[in-house]
């Protein structure tokens, strides 16, 4: 009896050591957070410009 018991602690102690398949891991891809630009910047530029041909204007009429 006692070796009965003690195959069976052997077989289930060697079954544990192969519990993982062969497939390959899954690696998740990286997170890229990619910046954008506020939308009232690409408005400044010709905001700017049309102040200055207004003071332009101005001054010269």
């Amino acid at each position: 009896m006692k070796k009965l018991v003690l195959a069976a602690a052997m077989v289930a102690a060697a079954s544990t050591a192969y519990a993982g398949s062969m497939a390959e891991p899954v690696i998740e891809a990286p997170v890229i957070v990619e910046e954008t630009t506020s939308s009232s910047s690409g408005l400044l530029i010709p905001l700017l410009m049309l102040v200055v041909i207004g003071i332009v204007v101005a001054v010269n009429a």
